[in-house]
């Protein structure tokens, strides 16, 4: 279908799991992909089926999103035309063991934060400021409902989602008057290979987590995702409005200049097949402020 019209879409912890299924999923639409694990060879291997699967081109890097300097360096030595990347979804990110908080392991929760928390902003430090230069970009995250409710023994963790959905909102809000687009897409429990990092490679464990359930997979993620980075390139082809998903339970609406019943009037045409959404609609005025009007609109 090539929707993304070749756009640069660069996904951390593209090896496995929920990163992976997005790079495919991306493939399918035509984008170009840029892809980091610290994994290369699996990326590697990915790559010959991903050209089949439409991707426009794919680049690969090793990276550990824990490594500041490396981040840095990666982001800046992108050969040229690599270097305007449209979409960022922030990807990698990890859980390490089950335990209560005052027999938890310090090392396990130092990997977390590493990787959740300071992985996350040091990939969105080095990416943003290109495309808030460039006037076209949109930063996708992958949070979780552990975000919100936090679980038994599984304080650090959800910590680490807690701190993502600030820095979500932070980043959102920080880039108001430019078009930048900040979504955060927060799944529940997930089957991947996130339970058998979690008990370091126990299968039997790690399969325990998801009898007697019907979980999410990676590619239903991955198409709450895609749909994110599809809907706002293409708005931003189209003309200055954009809008975001949150946590898959609503959107947001971000716009400069136009009139409320404007916007509305956009996003219940473009949204129209979106049953159960609320939608709630922010005007910005030459950034001088941000006047919030809920509008109570349910699509069917």
């Amino acid at each position: 279908m090539e929707k993304l019209n070749s756009s640069v879409v660069f996904i951390t912890g593209a090896s496995s799991g929920i990163g992976e299924a997005c790079a495919f999923a991306f493939a399918r639409e035509g984008a170009r992909l840029l892809l980091s694990a610290r994994r290369l060879n699996l990326l590697e291997e990915m790559k010959p089926r991903l050209l089949e699967s439409g991707a426009a081109g794919v680049h690969n890097f090793a990276l550990d999103v824990r490594d500041r300097a490396a981040v840095e360096n990666a982001i800046a030595s992108l050969p040229g035309e690599w270097q305007a990347i449209e979409v960022l979804v922030n990807n990698a990110g990890l859980s390490r063991g089950l335990d209560k908080l005052y027999q938890g392991k310090p090392e396990d929760w130092d990997e977390m934060i590493d990787t959740n928390v300071k992985g996350l902003l040091y990939v969105t430090r080095a990416v943003v400021p290109g495309m808030v230069a460039r006037g076209k970009g949109h930063v996708i995250s992958l949070g979780s409902t552990a975000g919100e409710i936090t679980y038994p023994n599984g304080a650090v963790y959800c910590a680490t989602k807690a701190a993502e959905r600030a820095i979500n909102d932070g980043l959102r809000e920080d880039v108001l008057g430019t078009p930048v687009r900040v979504t955060s897409v927060d799944p529940g429990m997930v089957e991947s290979d996130f339970s058998l990092v979690r008990f370091k490679g126990d299968s039997e464990r790690a399969a325990k987590v998801y009898q007697g359930l019907i979980p999410l997979t990676p590619a239903d993620v991955a198409d709450a995702i895609v749909s994110a980075g599809e809907h706002s390139i293409l708005a931003a082809h189209r003309r200055e409005i954009s809008y975001v998903f949150v946590d898959l339970r609503g959107f947001t609406a971000f716009t400069d200049g136009a009139e409320p019943e404007e916007v509305e009037a956009v996003l219940s045409h473009e949204l129209s097949h979106v049953a159960h959404r609320d939608v709630a609609v922010m005007t910005i005025a030459s950034g001088l402020g941000m006047i919030a009007r809920p509008n109570g609109v349910r699509l069917a």
